[in-house]
């Protein structure tokens, strides 16, 4: 597989192990499931596939708590696993690239079990961030901080002699202890894991949490701006936390950030392929995201101003114009999400209403909890105009299928430690989590042989199956297909956006090369431009354009 900068306009689909495909019937996901399927996401026409994790874990956090960055849980299966999986996706023309989790391991990490027994000022306790407490015991955490997952960000440890002890730092779960990048030895550490993957072969690395790693000199309490906030630091679709400014945070988007970015830059350009680095970086404005990619640092950052972004005309123009000039003026492509494993899936969010309309997972208490026709019609618009855009996209696994975020999970079935920490007042991320079904009428779905999944699924999945809907073309998963390949027959990933005016406000329209692209956000039909017709997002009459629709024409 060559490089020419492949990254600039791929699009890469997000697999989350546990819920994508089950070779074994034990009703969680793996490697050899995964591999399974890998032509059907060839037929589909994406370029990349971006693994979460699956490492060795406890999964207290569905395997973002690392115990092991150089080896597979035994839950998905092995290193031969991935070797077989990589290898498969490259003869079919699929990148693979594997998630990174630095900012904080398990505390079941040796790492951190070796912190524990060295004890206060041992070289050992300088790879995490342990401090002594405030108050006259040290019964007091070292300053203010909350968790993103609800809570304090400290937890006391017990020393070995049976006293209470230092406290330690997790931005997270307390089972994730964060690590202390200013140790020359955690850089260390993880330039051996890049290469560990690099050497296997993988294609490059999404970095969680790549906004962290660095906290501000002296550890100093968080005073929210003057109008709220959360002291969760991140936005409000990252369930848990509400809207700010990553920057007024001292554990968020810290300068010393990007000196580890252009350090591991330097390690995967010893690779040839064009090996990349994507950011998971919550932070505002997106002139402050084009940091992380400028030309010695990452290669892709994600694009949550976009996945934030409502359904309506000006606010989508507004951040398209945006998003494409702050990218562009440090010479790196725009990126486009919709969905992932941490938000509610868009085919249910573009039709919330109420108070809630982001951020805290949804549930069966949720107010303003959405249509369902609403929301898929509006999700199938989203998704054909995110696709027509120039630069890179991102696609979550079941998207494509039109899955809705599962309500109705269960309280007894809930796995996020969002739900227990927070005692059951946000529900977290588990609805967007819940295993995909590949076969209308098999057991599980055709998730796995068995009728076993780890979340239960809903009886919907029996009419949104990937079977169900293969060669169906009025199905999201063929509109998808359409999209893909017209997307790469047309270049749309390296071209521009030529805005065209006068069909309304709630109409979002531009030229990109030879496509013109129409999406109607309002309720108002309006009349299309001239061309012929190469796309719907739903059925057409003559040259009307309904609402919640885009339609993509050749100019």
């Amino acid at each position: 597989m060559t490089g020419s900068e492949w990254w600039r306009t791929a699009v890469i689909y997000q697999i989350y192990p546990r819920s994508f495909a089950d070779s074994n019937g034990d009703g969680m996901g793996d490697l050899a499931g995964i591999t399974s399927r890998l032509p059907a996401l060839r037929d589909l026409g994406i370029d990349a596939i971006w693994l979460s994790p699956f490492y060795t874990s406890p999964q207290r956090d569905a395997g973002y708590d690392v115990a092991d960055y150089c080896d597979v849980d035994p839950l998905f299966g092995t290193l031969d696993d991935f070797a077989t999986l990589q290898a498969t996706a490259h003869d079919l023309g699929i990148r693979v690239i594997v998630d990174i989790v630095p900012n904080h391991s398990s505390n079941d990490h040796p790492w951190f079990q070796a912190a524990l027994a060295a004890g206060p000022g041992s070289e050992e306790r300088g790879h995490y961030i342990f401090r002594d407490g405030k108050g006259v015991n040290g019964q007091l955490p070292p300053n203010n901080w909350e968790s993103v997952f609800g809570g304090l960000a400290w937890t006391r440890v017990m020393e070995a002699d049976g006293t209470p002890g230092q406290w330690y730092l997790h931005l997270f779960d307390s089972s994730q202890p964060d690590l202390d990048w200013q140790s020359p030895w955690v850089r260390a550490q993880f330039r051996d894991v890049l290469r560990f993957w690099l050497d296997r072969g993988a294609d490059g690395f999404r970095v969680d949490v790549a906004h962290g790693m660095i906290k501000a000199a002296g550890l100093p309490d968080y005073i929210p701006p003057a109008d709220g906030g959360s002291m969760g630091g991140a936005t409000a679709l990252e369930p848990g936390v509400v809207a700010e400014p990553a920057a007024t945070a001292p554990y968020w988007a810290q300068p010393g950030v990007h000196e580890i970015y252009r350090d591991w830059r330097l390690v995967l350009d010893e690779y040839p392929g064009d090996r990349i680095l994507a950011a998971e970086a919550w932070v505002d404005p997106l002139s402050h995201v084009a940091e992380w990619v400028r030309p010695d640092e990452m290669h892709q950052a994600f694009n949550f101003a976009y996945l934030e972004t409502l359904w309506g005309g000006p606010a989508l123009r507004r951040v398209i114009d945006d998003s494409l000039a702050a990218f562009s003026a440090v010479g790196a492509p725009s990126t486009w999400v919709l969905s992932n494993h941490d938000v509610v899936r868009h085919a249910s969010r573009l039709a919330l209403t109420g108070d809630n309309l982001q951020g805290h997972g949804i549930g069966p208490k949720t107010v303003g909890l959405p249509d369902t026709v609403v929301g898929l019609r509006r999700a199938r618009a989203a998704s054909a105009l995110m696709l027509a855009l120039p630069g890179s996209s991102y696609l979550y696994q079941g998207e494509e299928l039109g899955l809705p975020e599962v309500v109705d999970l269960p309280d007894t079935a809930r796995e996020d430690p969002t739900w227990f920490r927070t005692n059951g007042e946000r529900y977290g991320r588990d609805g967007c989590r819940v295993p995909l079904p590949w076969v209308g009428s098999a057991p599980s779905y055709g998730f796995g042989p068995t009728a076993a999944s780890w979340l239960p699924q809903p009886a919907i999945w029996g009419e949104l199956a990937r079977d169900v809907q293969e060669g169906v073309p009025t199905s999201t998963l063929e509109l998808y297909k359409l999209a893909l390949r017209l997307r790469r027959e047309h270049g749309l990933g390296l071209g521009s956006v030529s805005w065209l005016n006068g069909l309304g406000d709630a109409v979002v329209a531009f030229t990109n090369g030879s496509v013109t692209v129409v999406a109607n956000t309002g309720a108002a039909s309006v009349t299309l431009p001239a061309g012929e017709v190469l796309l719907a997002s739903e059925p057409l009459t003559g040259r009307t354009l309904p609402g919640d629709t885009t339609a993509w024409l050749l100019a």
